[in-house]
């Protein structure tokens, strides 16, 4: 027998104001996968909202808020619909908090003023728990939301919180992030640090910071990656290549480079390297975009079924993983509207929005109202020469690891 949620989804399903609009995904809803909207579709709003307000189970309820949550991901300022303030009342009103806060988030999308006091103050709340904290933090940011910006400044020295404070200030462009963030920055953790770097190089009157924070050796200019090099460039052209000196290019002696590697790289060196401490070197330099043996980041390919035997393959796809990079792992830069800079590569698109798997993150949306400019390179997201950046040990360690058939231990 079908529950409840499956009855009323094959219901909205049959709707022929729905079929071609929704699509199939509305039947998915149930499962919180996105509910497709037209950017201008308030018909299909409208009787999202009308069918909620006939419904009083919570499962059926959550499902439809996560639906229509997931097909706005990325909007703000939505028209709402006539008759939402009534019905987000109600929705208030529920038993399930899972209901008022799925409803909470998209009174936001709407415009609700209430409903962006209610995130604030739970954001403000020190009592509350840092998880929920972060998640409403996270929405308002989404929303551009200026006093969640400017709150930032209280979370920094937060254990639980900074990370996310950190990397905040890309989301919305404040004055005093330079300052406030580069006077903790000698204090802060290597990840905080790094976080710091990559949150300055996403706007230009960030990086104009950073680039004097390299000059005045506050940070140092190994600190910062090659990814996040490219950035400065994109943002500050020839005054970044008067400091940092020209971004690691394109190889043009590969084979040389890959000849060179493989006299170093015996049977003999290989058997003595340490794979443990090749897979410490793999979570620092790797992890961020490839999984292997189902740890990772998924912006890169799943290295684990890859041809990992083979050195030649390694040394190429290390040395210069731009000489054959698929279209899916091109990196696309996006700049916004607002003056943010994103390199990163696309993982879903619809007409709406555009979702960038990054460093930074896994799941970056951004509305497509908010794109000024899209670029497709033909290089890859991974930086070229990064055995460069290695010392030779480090990568005998690191090649040994990668061309195992099970996972060892990690190094301590």
């Amino acid at each position: 027998m079908p529950s409840a949620s499956e009855t009323i989804m094959k219901q909205l399903f049959n709707q022929p104001t729905l079929t071609g609009i929704f699509g199939v995904v509305v039947l998915a809803a149930a499962c919180s996968t996105p509910i497709a909207m037209a950017q201008d579709d308030q018909a299909s709003l409208q009787l999202l909202t009308d069918t909620m307000k006939t419904i009083d189970d919570p499962d059926v309820l959550r499902a439809l808020l996560q639906g229509t949550l997931r097909g706005l991901e990325g909007r703000r300022d939505v028209l709402a619909p006539k008759d939402w303030p009534a019905l987000a009342r109600r929705l208030q009103e529920s038993e399930d908090a899972k209901v008022r806060d799925l409803s909470n988030q998209l009174s936001q999308i709407f415009g609700d003023e209430q409903a962006v006091q209610r995130a604030l103050q739970i954001v403000r709340d020190s009592q509350a728990p840092a998880k929920e904290r972060g998640r409403q933090l996270t929405i308002l940011l989404d929303q551009k939301n200026r006093d969640a910006s400017d709150y930032l400044r209280n979370l920094l020295d937060h254990p639980e919180l900074q990370l996310l404070a950190v990397r905040g200030y890309s989301a919305v462009e404040n004055q005093d992030a330079p300052a406030l963030l580069l006077q903790r920055f000698p204090d802060m953790s290597g990840a905080l640090q790094q976080a710091v770097i990559e949150t300055l190089a996403t706007r230009r009157s960030y990086a104009q910071a950073l680039l004097a924070a390299v000059e005045s050796k506050i940070v140092s200019r190994d600190q910062v990656p090659t990814h996040v090099a490219r950035s400065l460039d994109q943002l500050l052209g020839e005054r970044f290549v008067q400091v940092f000196g020209e971004p690691p290019a394109l190889s043009h002696d590969r084979e040389e480079q890959i000849a060179e590697w493989k006299r170093k790289l015996t049977p003999e060196i290989l058997d003595r390297a340490d794979a443990s401490q090749g897979r410490l070197v793999f979570q620092k330099t790797c992890a961020a975009c490839h999984q292997l043996y189902g740890e990772g980041g998924q912006i890169g390919p799943d290295l684990t079924g890859s041809n990992r035997a083979n050195l030649d393959y390694l040394l190429l796809n290390s040395i210069d993983p731009s000489f054959d990079v698929p279209a899916a792992y091109r990196m696309t830069t996006i700049a916004t509207v607002d003056g943010r800079v994103v390199n990163g590569v696309i993982a879903e698109e619809d007409t709406t929005r555009v979702i960038l798997k990054t460093v930074e993150q896994p799941r970056l949306v951004i509305a497509k109202s908010d794109i000024d400019e899209r670029v497709i390179s033909d290089k890859s997201m991974m930086p070229e020469g990064q055995l460069d950046q290695l010392k030779p040990q480090q990568v005998f360690d690191l090649i040994s690891y990668l061309r195992t058939t099970e996972q060892v231990e990690l190094a301590q």
